[in-house]
């Protein structure tokens, strides 16, 4: 290796003395080093001093930003903790302004976790610690350049093959096939140039893809344009289909893979003749396909682009096909180069290494697509969903699950196997449940995946949640809290022992709100020790263990071990049976402050799950000092927010509090940044904390409902409170409170 990043390492005087230097010279990579202490700036001067380098300086963002301005530098490397603008900040700007510069981050221990979100969207090519060892950052450098020098030769082979690509022989190959005699009108009319012509026919051949789709993804042509040259000049007769709804049963006469694929759809039948809804009726050879699939005389029907994209969506719901998602995850995503990490503690493999073959099989291929797609979308859960037709791969965003991709039904063993391959799991076990945990890493990111197999009449179902390895905790004041909640909160979390629970159902925030609590006036002076399957997220300042149950490293045994480390804030991930309950309790109790979840409904209902787990009314009362239960509702998206007026019928079953208070209702238009509407989740809360009355009261054998009515007399809101003010807030909507609090009053 050494050999390999020799030109590289050594200064002009040392190439030259090889004797077999090249007649011209390359100018020096120019690399800018920022930091606002003078004596680190001095050691990296001293470690490139000897290379081919030409080194400049600067002691704050501003002055980095001024000097690129000046003499643009190939890589910059920053300090994270700068007075004024700090690293992440630096590096973003320059993404920005200078994609194409290599940013590397330079930072102590305790600064980690703060550049983790760096790194996450992009900002960040890698981070080195300090202090560095010398030939460590010198290796770091020269990888980083021969990255920068790769794209470059990439992006130069790119323009040397459009340049060269100007052949208008394809034109005569379109006219042939009678699949493209809309490209052939448009280029005739000067709204194509040859070189687009031809790039048209390249992706056909390859993909395999209508011209209509490719002109709608390299949006080269104005398609209102296009519909009323094919209306006014071609005498195509037109339809309005916001007018028109087709007839169902038709549908199973063009499935529904050629209806999304071609952009068709068929509407009604006239004797032997099918009137069929097109955005391009030049498409002849379509046409003859279609009439001898389905035995009828195709009659076509000029529609506009946009109004068949809706009427697909909403007659087929909104899916991707599996052509498109292999086609877009290709070498410009940004984790192209996936790897599985199958055991920490052993060595890493790669994907080749794993199948012993440098060519990847489909199943490999898939596996990858649907993962990294999973990752693009910020999605937080992956079914891999077996149907009578077809296995679609369901993504949940934003809480909401959502039908993306469909795969056909013989693919389905392949691509479950190779998941159990990934997660150590028995593939020849098809008929009982498995669980198994996969890592994920990509150049920027690393993630773990949670595997659920589940036997179902049409094969094995593969449910993955997704956890970010990297992603860092959030503060209180992120979280979403009311200043009443906030307030009750704050009163707590500065008590020295006991125990707070977050409840409520899976993927609803319990973890990020206990980690709040748990970052929020941290201090060295105390032991912070957590305990999870997996480790969420990554505390530099805490000691964390997580669970590995094949080992019989259960949450109750390690609760016990913790114990003997002198602990005086404890974060336990969840509380699953008697033993687990009955050894947090009575950490509490002795002089320890514990964090745990529980699955509940309610804050009053998790004190009847204790007590139903076995644990005793007087070390529930006496340890027991808050319960926060909560639920994510998704946010309206503020790009395409809009006025609406109130929904009644909604309102009515959410109770008379939402319908007289004079509330301004929105709703998300839907638009190119948002799912449907919305994007991103806020919670809603409801915080009991204990005071005298309700430990009297759980002693005494209180029922939920009696717990409730004592705390909301002493001041506790409830969820639907919390909901009420964030839509007074116009943060989400009230379909979005029904969806996940359920109907709270019977009409009628």
């Amino acid at each position: 290796m050494a050999k390999r990043y020799a030109s590289l390492f050594h200064s002009e005087e040392s190439q030259s003395d090889q004797g077999n230097a090249p007649e011209t010279k390359k100018a020096p990579y120019r690399l800018l080093l920022v930091d606002d202490e003078p004596n680190i700036l001095a050691s990296l001067r001293r470690v490139f001093q000897r290379e081919n380098y030409e080194l400049l300086f600067a002691r704050s963002g501003e002055e980095a930003l001024r000097i690129m301005e000046k003499q643009p530098a190939e890589l910059i490397m920053t300090d994270f903790m700068m007075p004024g603008m700090n690293g992440s900040e630096l590096l973003r700007e320059v993404r920005e302004r200078w994609p194409q510069t290599i940013r590397i981050m330079l930072t102590g221990h305790a600064n980690t976790d703060a550049v983790m979100g760096s790194i996450k969207d992009g900002a960040v090519y890698r981070f080195i610690l300090k202090p560095w060892n010398d030939d460590d950052i010198r290796l770091t450098i020269a990888l980083a350049l021969e990255q920068y020098e790769l794209i470059q030769r990439t992006r130069a082979l790119e323009q040397q093959t459009k340049k060269q690509s100007r052949d208008l022989e394809t034109i005569s190959k379109l006219t042939a096939t009678n699949r493209s005699q809309l490209a052939i009108l448009l280029h005739k009319k000067g709204w194509l140039n040859p070189q687009q012509i031809q790039q048209l026919h390249r992706e056909m051949q390859s993909q395999k893809t209508p011209v209509v789709r490719q002109l709608l993804k390299h949006e080269w042509v104005d398609f209102r344009k296009v519909f009323e040259l094919l209306r006014d000049e071609m005498l195509f007769e037109e339809i309005d289909l916001r007018e028109f709804q087709p007839d169902p049963s038709l549908l199973s006469l063009v499935p529904q893979k050629i209806c999304t694929r071609q952009l068709v759809l068929p509407l009604r039948t006239s004797g032997q003749r099918l009137r069929l809804a097109m955005v391009d009726p030049m498409d002849i050879n379509l046409i003859d396909e279609l009439g001898f699939m389905t035995g009828y005389t195709i009659h076509p029907l000029l529609c506009e682009t946009s109004q068949m994209q809706a009427k697909l969506a909403e007659v087929f719901g909104e899916t991707t096909d599996l052509d498109d998602i292999t086609t877009r995850v290709g070498t410009d995503d940004p984790y192209e180069g996936i790897e599985i990490v199958l055991d920490e503690d052993s060595d890493q493999e790669s994907l080749e290494q794993l199948l012993g073959s440098s060519e990847e099989p489909p199943a490999i291929r898939l596996v990858n697509a649907i993962i990294l797609e999973a990752l693009r979308l910020g999605a937080s859960d992956i079914h891999v969903h077996p149907r009578t037709k077809s296995l679609v791969v369901r993504y949940r965003i934003d809480g909401v699950l959502q039908d993306k991709i469909h795969i056909p039904t013989n693919l389905l063993m392949s691509v479950v196997s190779r998941i159990k391959v990934m997660a150590e799991l028995d593939i020849t076990e098809r008929r009982k449940p498995q669980d198994g945990r996969i890592t994920v890493k990509t150049p920027m990111r690393i993630v773990d995946l949670r595997i659920s197999t589940l036997p179902t009449i049409n094969g094995e179902k593969v449910v993955m949640r997704v956890l970010e390895r990297q992603s860092s905790a959030q503060s209180l004041e992120d979280l979403g809290l009311s200043e009443h909640n906030l307030k009750r909160l704050m009163h707590v979390i500065a008590k020295p022992q006991g125990i707070i629970l977050a409840t409520g159902p899976t993927g609803s925030g319990k973890t990020t709100t206990l980690y709040a609590l748990l970052q929020h006036n941290a201090s060295p002076e105390r032991n912070y020790v957590t305990i999870e399957d997996p480790v969420e997220f990554h505390v530099d300042m805490a000691g964390q263990v997580p669970v590995k149950e094949r080992i019989g490293l259960n949450f109750a045994s390690v609760l016990r071990a913790i114990l003997r480390q002198d602990p005086d804030v404890i974060l336990l991930g969840e509380i699953r049976d008697e033993e687990t309950a009955d050894v947090a309790f009575h950490a509490a109790m002795t002089g320890h402050l514990v964090y745990s979840t529980l699955h509940t409904s309610s804050a009053a209902a998790t004190v009847a799950r204790l007590l139903d787990l076995g644990l005793k009314p007087f070390v529930l009362a006496s340890a027991l000092e808050a319960i926060i239960a909560q639920r994510l509702v998704r946010k309206i998206c503020t790009h395409c927010r809009e006025e609406t007026p109130p929904p009644s019928e909604v309102l009515a079953q959410l109770g008379p509090e939402f319908q007289n208070t004079g509330l301004v209702f929105y709703r998300g238009r839907g638009c190119e940044k948002c799912h449907k509407g919305y994007k991103g989740r806020v919670a809603i809360h409801e915080v009991l904390t204990m005071n005298e009355d309700l430990r009297i009261a759980i002693t005494e054998g209180a029922s939920a409902m009696q717990i409730e009515t004592i705390a909301r007399e002493q001041g506790m809101k409830v969820l639907l409170d919390d909901a009420l003010e964030k839509l007074r807030a116009g943060l989400t909507t009230p379909d979005e409170v029904l969806r996940l609090l359920g109907p709270q009053v019977l009409n009628g």
